[in-house]
């Protein structure tokens, strides 16, 4: 028996759809590597991956192997029984990062939610019972449960849902004195993201994240690094802790974790993974054979000293380009990030112009991202041709001057 696809348009989204998204006019149907077809046939070049989702481009050929063979061996057992594709992902991911155990769920924000209630049932149980503070940072971002926004530093996201979780300080990020002046004997926890990615494409200074990893040392409170968006290569490395001398006690990992098929990881030590017995947590399709098939996939494939070179190689590129296209227009007051994470901050004059420009980009055939209020994100594949670069840069110049003249 086949399945009946009953012919839908973009205006069944409004119809149908919670209206808590606003998409796109076009409705994409097709992609193969780093372009995407919509459903009246245009191309466009995709420069935000699902927003640092697609690391392998789309429908990578591996990926789709090992998802058919899969999904014709076991699809889904619950945590009820193990699996072996959840405990080989499990081995290669503690044998690449300081981890010594692996929770696996299916989102960024799920991933988050266990690592924040590790943390506190880690040092709540071994240490006091009133260390319980989180200390996180304004304008990060970290999921959209309860718990997560709460810890997110974007107001916009977490107010009106009543009451909010308590015991969670924000500070500026990169400021070392702001943290010193609330860490105490009860925090629990500092979650950061090596780079903000929603709040504007920001690294994190090394001086920075080694004063976060004193400060945790002094207080035996743990640092979590949310590499949600800066892992699985996209920042050059198999995760951005690498690039620096300080490693986390709890991460987690999600978006190109999977190559679009929705999974996510949060990884710890042995010491601290101890606490955790049958009950504590738990979610019913975490781990399941099909996402963790093919997470081994990519995560083969993308932790490859060949494939990161390439990807420090492809951030030259488009910054070369993004500053010729600066030096014609005068447009960005700055362009940062590390590896294909990098954000173009509009200038204050052209800044009530993100939208614009984004939109005239999908007009000519390329799709974009925004972080913040001001800033291009592009989170492309990690193996994006060169050719599809300078084809989506000219595509984002000629966006550019529809908008500006």
């Amino acid at each position: 028996m086949s399945v009946i696809k009953t012919p839908v348009t973009r205006a069944a989204f409004d119809e149908v759809i919670l209206p808590i998204y606003a998409p796109a006019q076009f409705v994409p149907v097709k992609g193969k590597g780093s372009r995407v077809w919509d459903q009246q046939g245009k191309e466009y070049i995709d420069f935000a991956g699902g927003i640092a989702v697609m690391a392998l481009g789309h429908c990578h050929p591996v990926l789709v192997d090992t998802l058919q063979k899969q999904s014709e061996q076991l699809w889904h057992l619950s945590n009820i029984f193990t699996n072996e594709p959840a405990l080989r992902l499990a081995k290669k991911l503690t044998a690449a990062t300081f981890a010594d155990r692996a929770f696996f769920a299916n989102s960024g924000a799920e991933a988050n939610e266990a690592a924040f209630k590790l943390a506190r049932y880690y040092t709540t149980t071994t240490i006091s019972p009133y260390k319980t503070k989180i200390i996180a940072f304004h304008h990060a971002f970290h999921g959209r449960t309860f718990f997560t926004v709460t810890v997110g530093g974007q107001p916009k996201y977490s107010d009106g849902f009543g009451p909010k979780p308590a015991d969670i300080v924000h500070v500026p990020f990169n400021d070392l004195a702001a943290v010193k002046a609330v860490m105490d004997d009860h925090t629990c926890a500092i979650v950061v993201e090596p780079i903000q990615g929603e709040g504007g494409v920001m690294p994190a200074t090394e001086e920075f994240l080694t004063g976060l990893r004193q400060l945790c040392d002094q207080h035996q409170a743990l640092l979590i690094f949310d590499e949600v968006q800066t892992g699985m290569g996209r920042t050059g490395k198999l995760f951005a802790y690498q690039h620096s001398t300080v490693t986390p006690d709890i991460l987690t990992s999600a978006k190109a974790l999977g190559g679009g098929f929705p999974i996510s990881a949060m990884l710890t030590r042995e010491d601290i993974a101890r606490v955790m017995t049958p009950g504590t947590h738990g979610t019913t399709y975490g781990g399941n054979p099909l996402a963790c098939a093919v997470a081994e996939a990519s995560l083969d494939i993308i932790n490859n000293p060949q494939l990161l070179e390439g990807v420090a190689q492809r951030h030259q590129w488009f910054v070369a380009a993004l500053e010729a296209i600066n030096q014609r227009y005068h447009l960005f007051t700055a362009i940062r990030g590390k590896g294909l994470l990098i954000g173009a901050q509009l200038t204050p004059k052209y800044a009530g112009l993100l939208r614009d420009i984004i939109q005239a980009a999908a007009e000519q055939g390329l799709l974009l991202l925004s972080a913040g209020s001001d800033v291009l994100r592009f989170t492309p594949s990690l193996i994006i041709d060169e050719q599809d670069i300078e084809q989506g840069m000219a595509k984002l110049e000629q966006a550019i001057t529809t908008v500006i003249g």
